[in-house]
């Protein structure tokens, strides 16, 4: 069974930058064929993709983020992790990393097959 967790501060200022990890279980962020995103949904709207790091390492942004996002990851501790900087309230969402196959990086939310819980993250002074 695939899990994914993410973790990170429920509280980020203004203009400073959020940070979030997925540690994943069960399966390798390395097996082939995999995408591992980050998606957000903001409150009373859809689902955002923000990025995703694919199991090669290649990295993809949404074109609407990209200015601000950076994604890594660390294969030693099976997490990868997502950077947002010079946050506004606007920011405030649930943020969740799921599993796909390569067709999220064009932003389509039908690709996964594994999601975390979602964590809570609210930019306020």
């Amino acid at each position: 069974q695939v899990q994914l967790q993410e973790s990170g501060p429920g509280l980020v200022k203004p203009s400073q930058t959020l940070s979030l990890t997925c540690t994943v279980s069960g399966d390798s962020i390395t097996t082939d064929t995999y995408y591992w995103s980050w998606v957000r949904q903001p409150p009373g709207k859809g689902l955002e993709w923000m990025g995703a790091i694919a199991y090669s390492g290649s990295i993809y942004y949404s074109p609407f983020l990209k200015s601000r996002t950076s994604i890594s990851r660390d294969t030693s501790k099976n997490q990868f992790t997502l950077q947002l900087s010079s946050v506004t309230p606007e920011d405030t969402a649930v943020y969740y990393c799921a599993r796909g196959d390569g067709a999220v990086v064009s932003g389509t939310n039908d690709h996964y097959d594994y999601w975390g819980q979602g964590t809570q993250v609210t930019v306020s002074s």
